[in-house]
């Protein structure tokens, strides 16, 4: 069984820097194929978007809106996922998710099997 638990949120001044981690369990190696991670966001009122999704470090993919300023990253002995948010912004503040699944990497939520119970990130002016 995948389990995700996500850490890391908190309240920042804007300009400032979040880590979020997503510690991982059950996501089992498969010999063909790629098994594929990601962060998403829901602000209230505003439908979930993707944030950023990785399969590999070659293979990264970023929204619009966070490129240059979020980095994607996993250690894989540690089987975490993380999230590093830097310049953060007040219209970055939302629930941060993690999610998985095998296979390819879009950021569509409604392609994602397993999902975290999402850490909140409030950016205030």
């Amino acid at each position: 069984q995948v389990q995700l638990v996500e850490s890391g949120g908190g309240s920042v001044q804007a300009g400032g820097s979040l880590r979020l981690s997503c510690a991982v369990s059950g996501f089992t190696y498969v010999t063909y194929g790629s098994r594929c991670m990601a962060w998403f966001r829901q602000a209230p009122g505003k439908e979930r978007e993707g944030v950023a999704s990785m399969t590999s470090i070659v293979d990264r993919v970023y929204a619009d809106s966070v490129k240059g300023r979020f980095t994607i990253s996993k250690d894989n002995a540690k089987n975490t996922l993380y999230l590093q948010m830097n310049s953060l912004k007040p219209e970055d503040t939302a629930m941060y998710y993690c999610a998985a699944r095998y296979g390819l990497c879009p950021l569509r939520g409604s392609e994602y099997n397993y999902w975290g119970q999402g850490t909140q990130v409030t950016v205030s002016s």
